[in-house]
């Protein structure tokens, strides 16, 4: 079973505010000739690193619900202009729904074990409700 990372998405306010911001970057990278995937900073390298590697996603929390997730590529450590150790997350540019579920805000990441993680959303029934009710649902415990 795979080993996820859970992370708050900041800025964000929407799914569809993460989809276009990863669609923005994707597009940038492909004007420049590189491979079409999706990149993320974080301050530290998890130390389960391979287990993520090996089919984990990053789940990301939106206005205080995980709401979405992102298919880890690639984990990179390295060591910024500042000789500050960095990893990057090269992420699937696919931005997939799951099922809402609340959680409370934290620093940095977490582990999500993969018996724990939320199922997708499907491209019909709840996948195609507006956000907004699907939060709502989720609130009221409906969904």
């Amino acid at each position: 079973m795979p080993l996820h990372l859970l992370k708050l998405c900041v800025g964000a306010d929407s799914v569809a505010d993460l989809e276009q911001w990863v669609d923005e970057r994707v597009r940038e990278r492909v004007a420049k000739r590189e491979p079409p995937r999706s990149l993320h900073v974080t301050r530290m390298t998890p130390t389960r690193a391979n287990e993520i590697a090996d089919g984990g996603s990053l789940y990301w929390i939106i206005k205080g619900q995980l709401a979405a997730r992102q298919q880890v590529r690639e984990i990179e450590p390295f060591v910024d202009v500042d000789g500050i150790g960095r990893c990057r997350l090269w992420l699937d540019p696919d931005v997939v729904k799951v099922s809402p579920r609340p959680h409370r805000p934290f620093q940095g990441w977490r582990y999500l074990v993969g018996k724990d993680a939320p199922a997708d959303l499907g491209g019909s029934g709840a996948g195609d409700m507006p956000e907004e009710l699907r939060r709502s649902l989720s609130e009221l415990g409906l969904l």
